[in-house]
């Protein structure tokens, strides 16, 4: 069970960035506890243009937490915060 908590993954399919830190991610979802979604930016102009420079950015409830590296800091400062 998740909790009911979702991160989501801005990233596109051919980023190693992207795929580094979906590993990173589920390395801590036991810990955690969140269910992971991930969105390839590159299936919509919007979310292109808003992360397409950023990528990968991980969000939760609309809140930009990292980029281009996951930040374990930041990801406990985000799950202390909404705990």
């Amino acid at each position: 069970m998740t909790g009911g908590i979702v991160l989501t993954v801005y990233g596109r399919e051919d980023c190693h960035l992207c795929h580094d830190m979906i590993a990173e991610l589920e390395a801590f979802q036991p810990e955690y506890r969140f269910a992971l979604v991930v969105v390839d930016v590159d299936e919509d102009e919007t979310l292109e243009r808003q992360y397409g420079h950023l990528v990968p950015v991980l969000a939760g409830n609309g809140e930009e937490i990292c980029h281009y590296h996951l930040d374990p800091v930041a990801l406990a400062a985000y799950f202390g915060k909404i705990r």
